[in-house]
């Protein structure tokens, strides 16, 4: 499965997610649905601006996270 979402979030805002005191990231995707994602998965995207772009996140068959990438 495959889900593909925008994401804006400033560094400061973003911080508890990166330093894990924040678990789950809520966004929606393009058909509107609403998405929990662990902020672990954000970390290699994270720049002094903080999160910012257009993402695609891949599942597995039982909806185990494979793959957040940027699009």
């Amino acid at each position: 499965m495959e889900f593909y979402f925008s994401l804006r979030v400033s560094y400061d805002d973003f911080l508890p997610y990166y330093q894990g005191t924040v678990s789950k990231v809520l966004v929606k995707d393009a058909q509107g649905r609403e998405l929990l994602i662990n902020g672990r998965y954000f970390r290699p995207f994270v720049n002094s601006l903080g999160v910012n772009g257009n993402f695609k996140l891949s599942l597995d068959g039982q909806g185990n996270f494979v793959l957040l990438e940027l699009v």
